[in-house]
């Protein structure tokens, strides 16, 4: 394919794709015939945000431009696409925060590429297994096109991308309290699969019981806007998997100082908290503004000494990723296409 002389070069394509917090997995038996199946949820507050143009090689400035031009190389690779793009970042997700700084920056930058050279494919499964994404967990997909409160079903034998298998909004008062940790990094590369290769099958009736906890437990509390059902659900859940994964991350938390201050922040009204993914970022959620407000307040009182760590209070993002397509040479603002068909 040679798209090269097709291409309006007067197109900007921005795209802009919140984080996402893993809050744990359901089935790490695969008893019956598929594992991981994960809980996830888009965040406001930290995102990926970049903008591209027409280029006639690959140019990738700001944050984590050496990974997006390893993932704009292979789309563009993969499309067989004679051109090349420009590509501007103005954010990104801190990577191996177990924010979901690798998917969103990799689905960003494809469907950046794609919507620029006008692919007929742009759906972001499809995008995400051209670049090896979704490898265990599906919710960084889900997320980007759907926002809220996802479930992915897991793999099974011919499982391309984990299927979403639930998406629902996120009540909207509630909010969360984000701990970063700047000197600490979660798991990844060739440690994380090793994890996974040599990490036991976890017990099918402790398996049966995150799955219970779900069904039965989180994701009625999210429909009944119940905040103190669903953190009691989500403290269980996490501490179940914090625990399985503990010989390979040195204890149910990366971050030394993650679990003193999630127990001042249950001191403080939090209702459910853990750690998202690997870390080291850790979570707590609240069921308004005014707690969790007083909370951070306290914790960032207490580790003010502590410059490596840092605070922010987020809420939901119950909106998919923005994808905008400008037209440089339109005379007006109101040319901007508003790309809505993830």
């Amino acid at each position: 394919m040679d798209n090269k002389q097709s291409i309006s070069k007067s197109r900007r394509v921005s795209v802009n794709a919140p984080a996402r917090l893993h809050l744990g997995f359901l089935d790490l038996h695969g008893g019956l015939g598929r594992k991981f199946g994960s809980l996830g949820l888009s965040i406001k507050d930290v995102e990926t945000s970049l903008t591209a143009e027409y280029a006639d090689d690959i140019d990738v400035t700001g944050p984590s431009a050496k990974r997006a031009e390893d993932y704009a190389e292979q789309v563009l690779s993969h499309f067989g696409i004679n051109g090349g793009v420009k590509m501007t970042i103005k954010s990104a997700i801190p990577e191996h925060s177990g924010l979901g700084s690798g998917t969103q920056l990799s689905l960003a930058v494809a469907s950046a590429i794609s919507n620029l050279y006008e692919l007929s494919e742009q759906h972001p499964n499809r995008l995400a297994a051209v670049l090896h994404r979704g490898a265990r967990s599906g919710i960084g997909i889900g997320t980007f096109m759907h926002g809220g409160f996802i479930i992915d079903g897991g793999r099974g034998e011919n499982t391309e991308v984990p299927p979403v298998i639930s998406h629902m909004s996120f009540p909207d008062n509630w909010r969360i309290v984000l701990i970063f940790d700047d000197e600490a990094e979660g798991i990844n590369g060739v440690p994380e699969r090793r994890a996974f290769n040599t990490l036991p099958p976890m017990d099918d009736v402790m398996s049966g019981l995150l799955c219970r906890l779900t069904l039965m437990q989180v994701l009625p509390a999210i429909r009944e806007k119940d905040c103190q059902q669903f953190g009691e659900a989500i403290t269980q859940i996490q501490n179940i998997v914090g625990d399985y994964f503990a010989v390979a991350q040195g204890g149910r938390y990366t971050s030394p100082f993650l679990k003193p201050i999630l127990d001042s922040m249950k001191n403080s009204g939090a209702t459910g908290m853990g750690q998202s993914s690997w870390g080291p970022t850790g979570f707590a959620f609240f069921p308004d503004e005014t707690l969790a407000f007083q909370a951070m307040k306290k914790v960032r009182e207490e580790w003010q000494s502590e410059s490596r760590l840092r605070f922010i209070m987020s809420k939901s993002c119950n909106s998919k990723a923005k994808i905008i397509l400008n037209d440089l040479n339109a005379p007006t603002q109101n040319e901007n296409l508003k790309v809505t068909n993830l």
